[in-house]
């Protein structure tokens, strides 16, 4: 067994390094895919011990497609720092064993669809009697009501369904996809932060409670700025969040440069240092909502300008001037100067894929900065230590 497991009074070992704001509290993770794991990590980033509890085929995230051999990236990035459990709650020693480990427990998460919790047996009114105190989280698609309540819902299902795919294609042109995930990372989110809100209430109250996270109300929620239509105003409300093209992506000589220049001092010194300064003096486009309506005047000129270096040159030379970003790979941030900096990388030490360098750390705590992290757990790997913990006979899992 990880020697990173932890839950002080039930017969585990405590993680190693410093706690965390939420150190001494117990998670079980019974969902899968992103938006419940990655809410659950983030809960264990701040000292949660967290618990994942797979059925014996395992989250189906470990069957995506990776160039890893041992393990799925997308599960190994999803679940840190979590001790690894099968049960097949479809047994009734197993779910008999899940109601031991709700007494010990603070939080419990899932992602079934409404009406399965409630045949397995935990739906929150049939565990609340277990343990009063517990904050009971459920991912759903949809949310637990309405006609759509029992619709498996993902990630690009909602982004395609709620506007997002249609405001990322061009003007004109086809829905496209923002790839990434955002959707459940974002619902990911909502679950820590929601947790974390009930938790604190648990404080004054004594109770627990129910907290209820759809992949639908994250994608709603992402679009808060568009989500306003006044009355008698067309229906056209995406319309507002354009910046006329000018802010956006843009070719140079070599890549392409992200600029943002949407204040009067950004654009004053974007058309300073591309040698431009006759833009910046022009009242024809001296506001964005002027910028955008000429854009078909600025841009060709600004392109021009952009292409006698490349996008790293271009990012060196605005500086702090001008807000602007080179486009740059995902495994370029290994080595960010600036992620490295920040402490945003770990080393990890997984059972078969040997050493790997990922993510952490997403929110900083300057008193409790949170233990270390761990790898994600193989299938079943702490069945045995936390079930036998749970008995009160803590053992080692190989």
């Amino acid at each position: 067994m990880s020697t990173d497991a932890n839950h002080e009074g039930v017969g585990l070992p405590p993680r190693s390094g410093p706690t965390g704001p939420l150190s001494g509290l117990r998670v079980l993770d019974l969902s899968a895919y992103i938006a419940g794991p990655y809410g659950c990590s983030l809960l264990a980033d701040q000292g949660a011990e967290v618990i994942k509890i797979e059925p014996p085929t395992g989250d189906n995230l470990r069957k995506y497609p990776s160039t890893l051999e041992a393990e799925s990236r997308a599960f190994v990035g999803v679940n840190r720092s979590k001790l690894g459990v099968v049960l097949d709650l479809k047994k009734a020693d197993d779910l008999a064993a899940l109601r031991d480990l709700v007494r010990t427990a603070d939080v419990l998460v899932h992602n079934f669809r409404p009406s399965v919790p409630p045949r397995l047996g935990i739906a929150y009114e049939q565990l609340r009697p277990v343990n009063p105190r517990l904050i009971y989280c459920a991912v759903t698609g949809y949310g637990e009501t309405g006609p759509l309540r029992e619709k498996a819902g993902y990630d690009q299902v909602l982004q395609t369904m709620t506007g997002m795919c249609a405001l990322q294609g061009k003007r004109g042109g086809p829905p496209e996809i923002l790839y990434g995930s955002v959707v459940d990372y974002y619902a990911a989110a909502l679950v820590a932060a929601g947790v974390a809100s009930a938790l604190y209430e648990r404080e004054k109250s004594g109770e627990g409670q129910y907290v209820g996270v759809s992949l639908l109300r994250s994608a709603l929620t992402m679009q808060s700025a568009r989500m306003v239509w006044a009355e008698g105003e067309p229906k056209e409300v995406g319309r507002d969040m354009r910046s006329g093209g000018i802010t956006g992506l843009h070719p140079t000589r070599e890549g392409y440069l992200y600029i943002s220049a949407n204040t009067p001092h950004f654009w004053q010194a974007l058309c300073t240092k591309v040698g431009l300064p006759e833009l910046a003096a022009n009242e024809r486009y001296d506001s964005v909502r002027k910028r955008a309506q000429h854009f078909t005047e600025i841009v060709p000129k600004l392109h021009a300008a952009l292409a006698g270096r490349s996008a790293l040159e271009w990012e060196a030379i605005f500086g702090e001037e001008v807000p602007c970003a080179a486009a740059r790979t995902v495994e370029d941030m290994f080595d960010n100067e600036q992620v490295l900096a920040e402490d945003m990388v770990a080393e990890f030490a997984h059972p078969t894929l040997g050493s790997y360098r990922g993510f952490t750390r997403p929110v900083q705590f300057g008193r409790t900065p949170g233990p270390t992290p761990f790898a994600a757990p193989t299938l079943g790997q702490h069945t045995h230590t936390v079930l036998a913990a749970r008995n009160g006979a803590a053992e080692t899992d190989d």
